[in-house]
């Protein structure tokens, strides 16, 4: 069957998110929301984009779509919605674009599959973004999701909501801190976490490259936040190690006594900025920061290295990426993610210095995300002081000052494991 090329999308479609948002705030999801935007504006693949909805579209911002593109519905509009008198009012229409499921993953899937396979069935590429709460995706499907791997389906799953402590308000229920690892079990699964709009425009950018360019058998998983970012400019040069799964996201401000290495992803970047800038001021440690777009990504590579060394015995070995990557530098390495720590652990054994992985592993509680992460041990001061530990462990500073910074930061040493809770 003759293959039908989708055209690719203009740079420009990109441009807005790796300039940053300067001081605005913004979260990934509403910027996930604005390049959903421009690709179904754009003239090349925008008829070929099915955003793909189950509850509320409003919730990941989609609701400015509802006017531009509408929302399908076979035979029209038959109904006055209840906000007919908002802007953005419902509007369905026999040719709309969004299939806004209602409270169903299942029949969510069954779209997202039936548009993913459309280039085999029907010789017809479309480009599904089925966006949904990450803690209701593979927890609920995850043997459709496997089934749409095993079917070699394209397209794009954005995990919104995403992270343990981001949607506290609505109960333990909605708290999604292992979906990065459940996705990352089906073998031709992408698994991205980002923490800035312009890593997640790369990303898109280059699935769709693959996708329908290079016509991979491959889809993608993306985590979506839903708290506010001052997102910064692209760096130059990033692009082939951000798609690689680690790049160096800022460097410590100056040189000071002590080094070490911070690693981040998704809105756990926040706290480990926050440390950086708390270890330089009062600590004399100049801490890197890096951002761990991809552990997966990160694992598969290490694995496929070793794999490699193993059955070419005499030969020159390989070395791992992330293990390249963190050579140079000095300083041990802390991990923090608001994910469980088996997320960062996957390639624990491939950083060539001393390893601790910070995350949300128990169940939490509902309270404010300050709150939640304090009680999971993954706020700024728990960063700084898991540095200090490592710091201490090696030498290069006394264990009095890892008390000191303890009582520093109001940092009580016997409350119950958050584990165990």
């Amino acid at each position: 069957m003759r293959r039908k090329e989708v055209q690719r999308p203009p740079d420009d479609g990109y441009a807005e998110f790796l300039k940053g948002s300067g001081s605005q705030a913004v979260s990934t999801t509403m910027a996930f929301a604005r390049l959903l935007r421009n690709l179904l504006r754009d003239k090349g693949v925008g008829r070929r984009v099915v955003p793909i909805i189950p509850d509320e579209a409003r919730t990941f911002g989609m609701d400015a779509l509802f006017k531009e593109v509408k929302i399908y519905a076979p035979f029209g509009q038959k109904y006055e919605p209840v906000d007919a008198n908002l802007l953005l009012s419902y509007r369905e229409a026999s040719d709309g674009q969004i299939l806004e499921e209602g409270i169903t993953e299942a029949g969510a899937m069954a779209s997202f599959t039936a548009a993913g396979t459309s280039y085999a069935t029907w010789s017809e590429p479309m480009i599904p973004f089925y966006i949904f709460y990450s803690m209701f995706g593979y927890q609920r499907v995850g043997d459709l999701m496997w089934a749409f791997g095993d079917s070699r389906g394209r397209g794009f799953l954005l995990g919104a909501t995403a992270g343990r402590t981001t949607l506290n308000g609505e109960g333990l229920q909605h708290e999604d801190g292992h979906s990065l690892l459940t996705m990352s079990v089906i073998p031709n699964c992408v698994v991205y976490d980002p923490a800035f709009a312009y890593e997640m425009a790369v990303v898109v950018k280059d699935g769709l490259r693959r996708m329908y360019g290079e016509h991979e058998d491959v889809f993608y998983y993306l985590t979506l936040y839903n708290e506010n970012m001052v997102m910064p400019p692209m760096p130059e040069g990033i692009d082939s190690d951000l798609l690689r799964g680690l790049y160096l996201a800022r460097p410590a401000p100056e040189e000071r006594a002590h080094h070490a290495r911070i690693l981040a992803s998704g809105t756990a970047m926040q706290a480990a900025l926050e440390a950086q800038q708390l270890l330089a001021e009062h600590h004399d440690v100049a801490a890197d920061v890096w951002s761990a777009t991809s552990y997966q990504i990160l694992r598969d590579d290490a694995l496929s290295v070793e794999r490699w060394n193993r059955l070419h015995p005499g030969e020159p070995s390989r070395v791992a990426f992330i293990t390249e990557q963190l050579s140079e530098g000095e300083g041990p390495v802390v991990a923090v993610t608001d994910f469980v720590k088996a997320v960062p652990e996957q390639v624990a054994r491939f950083v060539p210095h001393a390893f601790l992985a910070l995350g949300t592993d128990g169940f939490g509680r509902s309270d404010t995300r300050a709150s939640l992460r304090r009680h999971f041990e993954t706020d700024a001061p728990h960063v700084v002081a898991s540095v200090l530990h490592l710091l201490a462990q090696q030498g290069d500073i006394k264990a009095e000052d890892v008390s000191d910074a303890l009582a520093r930061y109001g940092i009580e040493r016997d409350l119950p494991d958050p584990r165990s809770l």
